[in-house]
């Protein structure tokens, strides 16, 4: 039977070397008081330590002394297991520095990795992360030079195929953020904007003999319908229950709790990108990118459309017609909406269904989308891509690989190069007025998390979508398919580029 707990008396179960695994997504739907109180109490004792934190799609409130950026910064953690970074400002910072052991693996293999914990295997088998920086005949997944864990990822041979062999540490804490819990301890997730890993991190919890602890916005006498129940009761140790922090009616919208019909969508998304620190502002290369990639698009396609200059490409589609005949989807299992952006990534305005994480990414592993926008650091000669790795920062790479990998149309969408690009486009003509001082076409990718050879042994297509050009992957190497009017290839393109292309 659960037991009703302050956040100060749900920190006191964590323990020393205790392995925490959080379900949230970048910066939504974590559990911040249960957070905040960890903090406290190993600020006051120096208890708990040596933790190890694992999450599917990271976790971070976009403010390094928020959530559990404080207790990271203050040494409480050993070792965290990540697929993103990019809401942890801080803990971007010091897994550069070597504070901590640091790993980080493909969104959708660490949360096929908790599900299949949770049926009591080891590990989950994949072809994603092949030939790309985890796979340990490259670098493997440790970010710094003190994580050198090479249990997380194997290579096997299976059938006579390559696979890899994604393995967690045994979770032994379950730190959830959840709606309502009823009188029996079901927790619905009524108003939330995902459910992520919730269920699989809690059977994979009390499998190993662990703790679940649900932090909740209420209590309440009447049980949801069973079908809304995401965790039944028996596998729930701790409710915590906390005032929910106020949130405007622009971001209620996005918890499915009431009908967004398509004609509204545009509204509601104007108003979140208001609330939104961080939304692409209207820049004419992001623009001509978006225009051509957009025209990539056909009816009934499904489609996963990246963060960043990829998000245009939805501008496009809207305009041309396109957007209410495809079916969008993002990696926190929302399907047949459209994603919102910025604080809020991960959730969806219209959604026609949310389900659990791992199941979107059995959607993604195995080939079911026809085309993604992605976005992209750099590219190199071979097609080769690398997202996830700037010079100055590691934000992880997400669910990049696991979309990539098995779609059959990738289209990278970026621009020539960055710091100080100015073009301008009239009508139909691009006009390159200053080329940016950093090329994003380079010899060789910093690391790798697009194998251009890979793509081409899966027959799939590949595209490089800029401002002034198109380029698309071939066995030979990068062709140049496409030139906008108003650039000159020679001035604009050949000259600037550290290797030779075809000429299409």
């Amino acid at each position: 039977m659960y037991k009703l707990m302050s956040p100060a008396e749900a920190a006191e179960l964590i323990q020393t070397g205790d392995v925490i695994c959080v379900n949230s997504f970048v910066g939504i739907e974590n559990p911040i008081e249960l957070h905040e109180a960890i903090y406290r109490r190993f600020h006051e004792t120096g208890r708990p330590h040596d933790l190890t934190i694992v999450s599917s799609a990271g976790f971070g409130a976009w403010d390094e002394h928020r959530n559990a950026e404080d207790y990271i910064r203050e040494g409480a953690v050993s070792r965290i297991i990540c697929g993103h970074f990019g809401a942890m400002p801080s803990t971007k910072r010091l897994v550069l520095e070597d504070r901590f052991e640091a790993y980080n693996l493909p969104l959708g293999c660490i949360s096929h990795a908790i599900h299949a914990q949770a049926g009591g295997l080891p590990g989950a088998l994949s072809k994603v992360g092949l030939d790309i920086f985890c796979d340990p005949r490259r670098e493997g997944p440790g970010i710094n030079r003190i994580s050198h864990d090479e249990t997380l990822v194997t290579l096997v041979e299976v059938g006579g195929e390559e696979f890899l062999y994604y393995r967690l540490p045994k979770l032994n804490v379950a730190l959830i953020k959840g709606t309502a819990a009823d009188r029996f301890g079901n927790i619905s997730f009524d108003d939330m904007y995902m459910s992520g890993d919730a269920l699989s991190i809690c059977q994979a919890v009390k499998a190993n003999g662990g703790k679940v602890i649900v932090q909740v916005d209420r209590l309440v006498t009447t049980p949801s319908r069973p079908r809304n129940t995401i965790i039944p009761g028996c596998l729930v140790d701790v409710i915590v229950q906390t005032e929910p922090e106020p949130r405007p009616v622009a971001f209620k919208a996005l918890t499915g709790s009431f009908e967004i019909p398509y004609e509204e969508w545009r509204g509601w998304q104007e108003m979140i990108d208001e609330l939104s620190s961080a939304r692409v502002r209207s820049n004419p290369a992001y623009n001509t990118i978006g225009r051509r990639a957009a025209r990539e698009l056909r009816p009934d396609d499904i489609v996963n459309i990246g963060i960043g200059i990829p998000e245009t490409v939805a501008k496009y589609a809207r305009k041309n017609g396109m957007l209410d005949r495809i079916t969008l989807t993002v990696e926190s299992g929302g399907i047949g909406g459209f994603p919102a952006s910025g604080t809020v990534f991960g959730a969806m305005i219209g959604a026609a269904s949310v389900y659990d994480m791992a199941n979107q990414f059995d959607l993604y592993d195995n080939g079911s989308l026809d085309i993604c926008f992605m976005g992209a650091f750099e590219v190199d000669r071979h097609g080769n891509v690398n997202a996830h790795r700037s010079p100055d920062a590691y934000p992880g790479i997400g669910g990049f690989a696991n979309i990539t990998g098995k779609t059959p149309t990738v289209v990278f969408c970026l621009t020539f190069n960055t710091k100080g690009l100015v073009m301008e486009r009239r009508k139909d003509e691009v006009t390159i007025i200053e080329n940016g001082t950093v090329p994003k076409f380079v010899e060789e990718v910093r690391s790798i998390s697009f194998s251009g050879q890979r793509a081409l042994k899966n027959g799939q297509r590949v595209l490089y979508v800029t401002e002034r050009c198109v380029f698309e992957l071939t066995d030979r190497g990068l062709k140049l398919t496409e030139v906008y009017p108003g650039v000159d290839p020679e001035r604009d393109i050949l000259s600037l580029l550290p290797f030779d292309v075809i000429r299409g």
